[in-house]
């Protein structure tokens, strides 16, 4: 099956939030390359970025999910590389 690298961006503006959104990326785990978070205290924010190599419907649902969490937003960028 075809993978595609990509990478979510997710801002998260309740951290009532975090745990649902933790337990998401633990259950798509095997599929991501790695994650660096940036909490931004002045505007009470976190910053997230996930780079993730996956199925194209794979990286869908996931962002999909994220995206209807209470407080959390998230766009996916995706590279034109294919798995070799």
């Amino acid at each position: 099956m075809e993978t595609r690298v990509a990478l979510i961006g997710i801002i998260v503006e309740k951290t009532d939030s975090i745990e649902n959104l933790n337990r998401l990326l633990h259950e798509y785990g095997s599929y991501i390359i790695g994650r660096m978070g940036i909490p931004y205290k002045m505007r009470e924010i976190s910053i997230i970025s996930v780079a993730i190599d996956a199925p194209q419907d794979v990286i869908n649902a996931l962002t999909g999910k994220i995206g209807r969490l209470d407080g959390i937003s998230a766009k996916t960028v995706y590279s034109n590389v294919g798995k070799k």
